[in-house]
């Protein structure tokens, strides 16, 4: 079962919305990296809050079963919790533009 940890919408240069968790809310952008120069790097830097501090990572991925591309988020700070949060961003189905950040169980 996948929970929803919050929803964006579609922007010029990434996309913009809320991270809505038990212990955080925040608004939250998720950015294209401009200065990406190496495959580990993130494809998107995601930051939230007010004055806008950097939380994570979204890189694009390919799945193995459809093909289809989505992104994968990495989110970690201390407000989040001792452990990093692991994320896909998937359309939101009827509402175009809308996004849904669904939490993603990893060992």
């Amino acid at each position: 079962m996948a929970n929803a940890l919050g929803y964006v919408s579609e922007t010029k240069t990434g996309f913009s919305g809320a991270l809505a968790m038990m212990n955080l809310t925040a608004p939250i952008r998720i950015e294209k990296n401009a200065d990406k120069k190496a495959p580990a790097q993130p494809d998107y830097r995601i930051f939230a809050g007010d004055i806008e501090t950097e939380i994570g990572g979204g890189w694009v991925v390919q799945a193995k079963s459809s093909g289809r591309e989505y992104i994968s988020i990495t989110l970690a700070d201390p407000q989040i919790g001792p452990r990093r949060i692991y994320a896909n961003l998937a359309p939101v189905k009827g509402k175009k533009g809308r996004y849904v950040l669904l939490w993603n169980a990893k060992d």
